[in-house]
C-alpha cells in the first residue's frame, strides 16, 4: 500500500506539555496549567492556575540557554503538582499525628513551609540524580579504565554505564504498584495528546485508538541527554583527578541539557526521515515508562488537557468562548512532555 506523503500535513503540533502524577494529570500550556485527580472516593477533583505574565530576558530565549531555563522551570511546576496529586489521591493521611519536626516547621515557617518542603525535596531529588547518574558513573568509569587513557573511550563507558543505570532504574520502579499506574497515566497523556494533535473530538473511544508513545515526551529527554552528553564530555580533556573531573561534569550539565532540548525539539516537531531516525532511541524507551491506560485515566488526561487549551483561548481571547478542539494555536517554543 502506497503511503501518503500528505498524512502529515494534517497534523498540528500539540503546545501543550504534560505530568503524569499519582492517580491524576497535569497539563501545562503557554499561559498556564490544569491538573485534574481523582481522590480516594473516586471523585475527580480539578484545579487550574494561571501563571503569571512575567517578562522573560531574551538571554533566556536564546538556543541551547533556554533549554535549562525551561527543566528548572518545568521541575519546579512538576514538583509541585506531584506534592498536590499525593495529598488529593490520599497517599498524605491529614489525620496522621504529625511528628515534632513538622510541628516546629508549621510554627516558624506558617503558610510556607509548604513551599520550603517541595523545594528541600526539589533539591534532595537533584542531589539523588546528580550521584547516581553522574557520581557513580564517573566513578566506576574511572576504576574501569584506569589512567592515561583515550578520554573518548572514557565517556563512552561512562555514558554506556550512565544509561545501564537508567534503564535498570527504570526496570525496578516500573515494579512497583503505584509507578505503574503512573506510567499508565504517563500513556493517558501522550493518547489525549496525539489525538488532539490529529484534530479529532476529545472522546474516550478516539483517545483510545492512538500510540502511548510520543516523540517529545521528556523521558525520551533524559535519553537525549544522556546521549549528549558523550558528545560534550569529550570536547573538554580528562583529568586524572576523580574530583575534578566529576565538578567538570556538574559544569557542563547545562550545556548538556540545552544541546538535547534543541535535539528533541527538532525531532519532536519534524516529520523528515532524518528526524524519525534520531527520536527512534528515545520513542523505545518509552516501552518503559509508558503502560496502556484504563478509559477512567483516559477520561482525566481529556479533561486536564481540555482546561488547560481553555486557559490559553482565554487569554489570548478574552471574553470569547470558544471550544478547545477548535482552537488554532499560534506558534511558540513546545514545552517538554
Amino acid at each position: 500500500m502506497r503511503k501518503d506523503k500528505n498524512k502529515d500535513k494534517n497534523i498540528r503540533i500539540c503546545m501543550v506539555g504534560g505530568q503524569a502524577l499519582m492517580e491524576g494529570i497535569m497539563m501545562r500550556g503557554e499561559h498556564g496549567y490544569a491538573q485534574v485527580i481523582r481522590n480516594p472516593e473516586g471523585e475527580l477533583v480539578t484545579e487550574v492556575e494561571k501563571l503569571p505574565a512575567t517578562d522573560v530576558n531574551k538571554f533566556f530565549t536564546l538556543p541551547v540557554i533556554r533549554g535549562s531555563y525551561r527543566l528548572i522551570d518545568s521541575l519546579r511546576i512538576g514538583m509541585k503538582s506531584l506534592f498536590k496529586s499525593a495529598e488529593i489521591a490520599g497517599l498524605e493521611d491529614e489525620n496522621e499525628k504529625k511528628s515534632k519536626f513538622d510541628l516546629w516547621l508549621e510554627k516558624k515557617l506558617g503558610d510556607k513551609t509548604t513551599e520550603v518542603i517541595m523545594f528541600i525535596a526539589l533539591v534532595l531529588s537533584l542531589a539523588l540524580t546528580i550521584t547516581l547518574f553522574f557520581l557513580l558513573p564517573n566513578l566506576i568509569a574511572g576504576l574501569v579504565i584506569g589512567k592515561g587513557k583515550s578520554r573518548i573511550m572514557y565517556n563512552l563507558i561512562e555514558g554506556v554505564i550512565r544509561i545501564a543505570i537508567f534503564l535498570g532504574y527504570l526496570l525496578a520502579v516500573s515494579k512497583m504498584n503505584d509507578i505503574k499506574r503512573v506510567f499508565m497515566y504517563h500513556g493517558a497523556e501522550h493518547k489525549t495528546i496525539h489525538c488532539y494533535e490529529h484534530n479529532e473530538p476529545l472522546t474516550v473511544e478516539n483517545v483510545r485508538k492512538y500510540s502511548t508513545l510520543h516523540p517529545r515526551c521528556g523521558s525520551a529527554f533524559l535519553f537525549v541527554v544522556m546521549i549528549v552528553s558523550i558528545l560534550v564530555y569529550s570536547l573538554h580533556p580528562r583529568s586524572d583527578f576523580f574530583l575534578l573531573n566529576f565538578l567538570m561534569r556538574i559544569l557542563f550539565l547545562p550545556l548538556v541539557a540545552g544541546v538535547a532540548y534543541e535535539f528533541n525539539r527538532y525531532a519532536g516537531k519534524s516529520t523528515g526521515v532524518v528526524a524519525k531516525v534520531l527520536r527512534a532511541p528515545g520513542l523505545a524507551m518509552q516501552y518503559f515508562t509508558t503502560k496502556e491506560p484504563t478509559d477512567d485515566m483516559i477520561e482525566i488526561a481529556i479533561i486536564a488537557l481540555t482546561k488547560a487549551l481553555e486557559i490559553d483561548e482565554e487569554v489570548r481571547n478574552p471574553g470569547i468562548a470558544t471550544e478547545p478542539e477548535q482552537i488554532e494555536h499560534e506558534p511558540r517554543e513546545e514545552l517538554v512532555l
